[in-house]
């Protein structure tokens, strides 16, 4: 017998999410029947949608627009680290190592799931770099490509290299040291790791 159709509408709101088959959408959602106290979530799925917004500068998930590290004027606004996540820059703030700002991609390109360039947040990079370029713009003077080391990362790193060389911009464009652990992501790494990657940064434009 198949299941009731609101039980059927949680199950497959839950198999929407990354990562999340159909057995443990299944898991999920009768947990969250047999458990009342579980139904928290709902509630605060529904206050992170109402509560949080995006950045207009960085794209990052934020209460407040601008953000707080965006509206820090003791950051160095001429150097952005561009990540895929909101929890790659969490990660870098708790481990203190960066002064600059960020801009945030919301995600990796992986056309083998899906993935479109333009869910990506590049545009709003490049759009940062051209306005930083024209009089009285706050200037861009380096870009650190900070993508995971997998395939998902080194593609995505493609797409923005890309990118900003087509605006003609002058602007130092590094990547994080190749210390980083391969198949690792940024938010499981320690400080000492994300400091080696970011001290020791190298050169990454293309003559």
């Amino acid at each position: 017998m198949a299941y009731p159709a609101p039980l059927e509408a949680l199950v497959d709101a839950f198999a929407r999410l990354p990562g999340v088959g159909r057995r443990t959408a299944e898991r999920l959602a009768l947990h969250i029947l047999r458990d009342p106290g579980s139904r928290i979530l709902a509630r605060a799925i529904e206050t992170a949608v109402r509560d949080t917004t995006r950045c207009k500068i960085c794209r990052n998930v934020c209460e407040d627009d601008p953000c707080d590290v965006c509206a820090d004027q003791d950051r160095d606004a001429s150097r952005v680290l561009v990540v895929e996540e909101p929890s790659h820059v969490e990660s870098v703030e708790r481990a203190e190592v960066w002064p600059g700002r960020y801009h945030v991609l919301m995600g990796s390109y992986n056309p083998a799931e899906g993935g479109a360039v333009q869910h990506l947040g590049i545009g709003g990079l490049v759009e940062r770099l051209n306005a930083g370029a024209r009089e009285g713009g706050e200037r861009i003077e380096e870009i650190v490509l900070g993508m995971d080391p997998d395939k998902e990362g080194e593609a995505t790193l493609l797409l923005v290299l890309e990118a900003i060389e087509s605006t003609g911009v002058e602007v130092r464009v590094t990547r994080l040291a190749r210390g980083l652990p391969a198949g690792s992501g940024i938010e499981y790494l320690h400080k000492g790791v994300l400091e080696d990657a970011i001290e020791d940064r190298r050169p990454l434009r293309r003559r």
